[in-house]
């Protein structure tokens, strides 16, 4: 086997239990999870993701005009009939069928 080494970290208990959520999901324990981080960062020479501000703040309905909630709603409706996106229902009943919940 080969030798090992520690890592102590600390993360919020709820972030903690999600991921570990996920990963039991998945059959991946945490430690395993985070050696494949840590060789993807060093394949990577650097974070496997990009680390950024989001380009575009979320809508805030109350600082839009009313020609501007109009457009964000078309471009919604729009986004959903291409396929864009999926309805909430859609990706619940996805997670339903394909992981027994």
């Amino acid at each position: 086997m080969a030798r090992t080494s520690n890592i102590y970290i600390r993360v919020e208990p709820e972030i903690k239990e999600q991921a570990e959520q996920v990963l039991d999901r998945l059959g991946i324990p945490m430690s395993n999870a985070i050696a494949i981080f840590l060789r993807q960062v060093i394949m990577q020479k650097g974070l496997p993701f990009d680390v950024k501000l989001p380009s575009e703040q979320p809508l805030d309905f109350g600082s839009l005009t009313e020609k501007e909630f109009n457009d964000a709603i078309e471009k919604g409706m729009s986004d959903l009939t291409s396929g864009k996106i999926v309805a909430a229902e859609k990706v619940e009943e996805y997670l339903r069928r394909d992981y027994d919940l």
